[in-house]
């Protein structure tokens, strides 16, 4: 392992700790972890796929570009001598954090039955739509610069491709999930002020156009948009081409009217305001459902698009899903915010069934990175109620948001705790990963699994640092990472089934889905202190009742409040205590 401490003593701890985490020795149930080498296809005892709760899912969120090249002859894209396609050829250099690397959907394809045996029940991909290949000296691995909505990335494959894949997930009873844009298009439309009046230059400093307000455009200070010769017709659907259906003031400085209306990084920002627009933005997205029957959305870039699109594109695309034969259909936003007050707003007032909880993400860094008390995840639960709608078709909580402890804008939790002011040795961090995955999917929500995450992957930060290679990578700021639990590198092939946290997700898994309380029940604080220690929850649902306690301390902590007694059934722990009535360090125990 890599990074260890040296000492004999403290090495032999470290194996017994992580033996005690991982095998669960001490479970009182007879829970089996079935990690072998032979895979076991585990989402085949889930209810069928059609049928489930999104509250049934554990997520893996995917790169399909890091993961897995299982076509290396589409690893350039569309060809150099397919004119229409032509932004999109190139790119491709497996040394560089920041171009494609050769992952596609055969490779997806061919790991199947890996991610199945660790329990995933739902695979969420990056956007796999038709890219822009290249932009300021980087590429469009990460399918953020769409110009052509009908059709896959060729990069990644074909769209029969994609038709096989989602049909292989589905004969496995595995969901599979698109990430969609509506705010922005790759960016095709230049700024004569800017750019000259060929499009092709740039005319002012720090290579931006700066933003100009609403206010400005009324007093006749604007720009003057304009498409560059031969590339008048890039998009499709062709109604994008139109320079009317963007918003046009330049760059985004992400705060206020800019923050709406403004360009990313020069991204054509598509003018949600406009009616027709958001027809067309409807219609490229049911066409879409029409042709590749995806089981729901991950939404981009929620907040920069105006409230009232929302509340038109959300309910559009449920009802024709649900018309189209997918009748759990379910969609989930980015609206990057630490705040649930703001965060719930894009469920009750602007209709997505929900949203990525990053208020959730913070408290779990708060927590067991900064090492701040219990009490922070008792304030971050209390604001549940601003989730909470009802109606007469259906009932909202915060049950159905979406949980997750890092990502690929803000980096890995591994990594937050690996350049944490503690400096905690790499024993651990991989308790204090552990505990953050059980929190993950024991806590109200739904768990996604950062893929790379169940490999140790740590990374140097967010963005292209946190986006390694799960392939062989040839990538040297990858490589020299000291990846967590095993003595691998990303230069290794890591798809390794016996790793400690790939072992503990498919047991997480196993008991997610075990217990339907963990599931459905309706979350209660019962414990917390406003020092590292002990949080607990209980978690009810009609027939079935549990109390998870997590200690997020150094030391064992005595369970001392009043919802735990003889009376409670111990049905697992994830250490066992050496002292009698009290849990062990950063660990947990679920009692029924």
């Amino acid at each position: 392992m890599n990074n260890i401490p040296k000492s004999p003593t403290l090495f032999t701890t470290a194996l017994s700790l992580l033996a005690s985490i991982v095998l669960q020795a001490s479970t009182v149930n007879a829970f089996e972890n079935s990690a072998e080498s032979a895979l076991v296809a585990k989402a085949a005892a889930l209810a069928p796929y059609q049928t489930r709760s999104i509250q049934d899912e554990v997520f893996y969120f995917v790169l399909p570009d890091r993961f897995y090249n299982g076509d290396p002859s589409n690893d350039l894209g569309a060809k150099a001598s397919d004119k229409k396609r032509a932004l999109s050829h190139g790119g491709l250099d497996v040394t560089h954090k920041g171009m494609y690397h050769g992952g596609d959907l055969a490779g997806l394809t061919e790991k199947l039955a890996y991610l199945d045996n660790m329990g995933v029940s739902a695979i969420w991909l990056t956007p796999v739509l038709r890219n822009q290949a290249m932009q300021a000296d980087t590429s469009g691995y990460h399918g953020y610069w769409i110009l052509d909505f009908t059709e896959i990335d060729p990069h990644l494959g074909t769209n029969a491709e994609l038709k096989n894949f989602i049909d292989l997930a589905h004969q496995r009873n595995i969901k599979v999930f698109f990430d969609i844009i509506t705010n922005h298009t790759a960016d095709v439309i230049k700024y004569e002020e800017c750019h000259g009046s060929d499009g092709l230059a740039w005319l002012v400093k720090g290579d931006s156009c700066p933003f100009k307000s609403l206010a400005q455009l009324a007093k006749g200070d604007k720009y003057t948009p304009l498409i560059p010769a031969g590339n008048e017709q890039l998009k499709s659907p062709l109604w994008l081409n139109d320079i009317n259906a963007y918003h046009n003031q330049g760059d985004s400085h992400w705060q206020g009217e800019s923050s709406l209306r403004g360009d990313f990084s020069g991204l054509d920002d598509i003018n949600t305001d406009d009616d027709a627009v958001v027809s067309g933005m409807i219609q490229i997205y049911t066409d879409i459902i029409d042709e590749f029957k995806p089981d729901g959305f991950r939404i981009d870039t929620v907040k920069h698009v105006n409230m009232e699109f929302w509340q038109q594109f959300s309910p559009a695309l449920v009802a024709h899903a649900n018309k189209q034969g997918i009748e759990n259909f379910f969609m989930f936003g980015e609206v990057y915010s630490f705040e649930p007050e703001f965060l719930s707003q894009f469920t009750t007032k602007g209709k997505i069934q929900s949203v990525l909880d990053f208020a959730f993400q913070q408290t779990m860094q708060q927590t067991l990175v900064d090492q701040l008390g219990t009490d922070k995840l008792a304030a971050l639960f209390a604001q549940d109620h601003h989730y909470k709608t009802t109606n007469k078709n259906s009932s909202k909580d915060a049950n159905q948001l979406v949980n997750f402890t890092g990502n690929h804008d803000m980096g890995r939790f591994a990594y937050a705790l690996r350049a944490s002011q503690f400096n905690y040795d790499e024993n651990e961090q991989i308790q204090r990963n552990l505990l953050a995955n059980a929190m993950m999917f024991f806590s109200r929500g739904i768990p996604v699994i950062y893929y790379g995450d169940e490999q140790g992957f740590v990374g140097d930060g967010g963005d292209q640092a946190s986006r390694q290679d799960m392939m062989p990578s040839k990538v040297a700021s990858y490589n020299d990472d000291n990846l967590l639990a095993t003595t691998k590198t990303t230069a290794n092939d890591n798809f390794d089934v016996n790793h400690p946290f790939y072992r503990q997700f498919a047991q997480l898994s196993e008991l997610y889905q075990q217990y339907p309380a963990l599931r459905f029940g309706q979350q209660q604080t019962l414990y917390s202190q406003n020092k590292p220690g002990i949080f607990a929850i209980s978690r009810e649902v009609k027939g079935q009742k549990l109390v998870i306690v997590f200690n997020t301390a150094n030391e064992a902590q005595a369970l001392t409040f009043k919802s735990i007694n003889d009376k409670n059934r111990l049905v697992y722990q994830s250490i066992k205590s050496s002292d009698n009535g009290k849990i062990a360090p950063l660990s947990f125990a679920i009692y029924q």
